[in-house]
């Protein structure tokens, strides 16, 4: 089906709507281009969204049940709203707190600064330079820097670790750290992927120091703006970093104005390897298995690729089955599909699993959406349907129909474009044209 779900004025008419599911206006946009999340979208959705539904400056709060890079939530606070975020991934979850905290000197900063040039200046490079790296960080950080630029990256580091600051400053250098990393990466290191036997030549005459103080610089410049063209009413913001299938404890009932987020899509996407350049020059992670302990066991199914198949877990939900039962019976019969065809495919990929643990987490998300929602209020959720080995499943579609299950009174959709038609030609891949939409719930 499809709705006048954003009410496009004729003024907006030539705004391209089709692009709110991607994060290519965020990149471009004080404070929310700071990290290029691949699972980002458009503030400018978050913006009409806000804007179509009754809300008082101050009063209303904002939800956003997987805040990733902190879309909703910066929106939110430009335009004077309260806001409640979650991110399971903790490494996302810090660089989205920075991204919140406005109220940076810039004395602390240059102070911070020249100390760090000052360190860089005195502290001389080990001649054997590059068995000194290798003690230091793993041979995919090795592989994406040149020598003596990883070398200054790590004093730069190791130095605001060090810094005697206030720790909203020190997380705003920190992150500057890291969204420099990919600037200075002699390898291909684009969203998602890193090809570390790719050279990036753009990247060879870069300097460490140079671009990192550039980056301090443009982001306290682009909280400046933000913070001027910004609401001037006091809000608060609670971001946290936890599990969004079951909040209670941590957010009251019946507290949230308006809902506006975008699930992880059905489609084996790994978010704790898209920051693995991140983790493992920070230190946070030296290997697969720091990143599965730390990051993947926190994230819902889907949203990592590692599912074992011996775990009892990958089973529908009993209370899935008694209040969802004709989604049950449909997910059921793709589910059997699929392990079947898995059987067939050269990967194997544990794709009927991945559905049912995909399904069990957005049924549960569901519920624990309802409780925070106020009566009357609305959810908005971005998404993509998917087809693992060529069998379609209309997430969007059964999203609605799960919500309206769990107690929404109504769900609509509004498509804003089609997508898979570049693969078309792939052999690899399913020949099923896919959608993304925006899914609402009223409740």
């Amino acid at each position: 089906m499809q709705t006048a779900l954003f009410n496009i004025e004729p003024k907006e008419k030539e705004a391209d709507i089709s692009e709110w599911g991607t994060f290519k206006d965020s990149l471009k946009a004080p404070v929310h281009g700071w990290f290029t999340y691949p699972a980002g979208f458009s503030y400018k959705a978050v913006e009409h969204s806000l804007k179509q539904v009754l809300l008082l400056e101050g009063k209303s709060t904002i939800y956003d049940p997987f805040m990733g890079s902190g879309t909703t939530n910066l929106v939110s606070k430009s335009l004077g709203y309260n806001s409640i975020g979650v991110e399971a991934h903790p490494f996302v979850y810090r660089i989205t707190k920075s991204k919140m905290n406005w109220d940076i000197l810039f004395d602390n900063l240059n102070q911070s600064l020249n100390l760090i040039k000052n360190k860089l200046s005195k502290t001389e490079r080990p001649i054997k330079l590059e068995n000194y790296l290798q003690t230091e960080f793993p041979e995919l950080i090795l592989k994406c820097f040149l020598p003596e630029t990883l070398f200054d990256l790590l004093v730069i580091r190791n130095t605001i670790s060090e810094l005697k600051q206030d720790e909203t400053t020190k997380e705003l250098l920190r992150t500057a750290l890291i969204c420099s990393l990919r600037d200075v990466s002699i390898a291909a290191t684009g969203w998602p992927y890193i090809a570390p036997n790719k050279i990036k030549v753009t990247s060879m005459s870069k300097k460490g120091w140079e671009t990192y103080r550039n980056r301090v610089l443009k982001m306290y410049s682009d909280i400046i703006q933000i913070r001027n063209k910004a609401s001037k009413m006091s809000t608060t913001h609670s971001l946290i970093n936890g599990d969004s299938r079951n909040t209670i404890g941590k957010i009251e009932n019946e507290i949230a104005d308006h809902i506006f987020t975008s699930p992880p899509y059905l489609n084996n996407f790994d978010y704790a390897d898209r920051t693995r350049l991140e983790l493992y020059f920070m230190g946070e992670a030296k290997n697969w298995g720091d990143i599965s302990d730390q990051i993947r066991t926190k994230l819902m199914t889907s949203a990592t690729t590692q599912i074992n198949r011996g775990d009892d877990k990958y089973q529908f939900l009993d209370s899935f089955k008694k209040e969802c039962p004709d989604q049950f019976t449909f997910l059921d019969e793709a589910v059997n599909q699929l392990s079947k065809l898995r059987l067939t495919k050269g990967g194997k990929k544990s794709y009927d699993l991945m559905t049912i643990g995909y399904f069990n987490d957005i049924y549960q998300i569901r519920k624990d959406n309802y409780r925070i929602l106020k009566p009357g209020a609305k959810a908005l959720y971005i998404l993509g349907d998917s087809a693992p080995y060529g069998v379609h499943i209309p997430t969007d579609e059964l999203i609605g129909q799960i919500g309206v299950a769990v107690g929404f009174n109504n769900y609509q959709i509004q498509i804003l474009r089609e997508r898979g038609g570049k693969w078309e030609k792939s052999p690899q891949r399913h020949n099923v044209m896919l959608r993304e939409s925006v899914v609402i719930l009223q409740k």
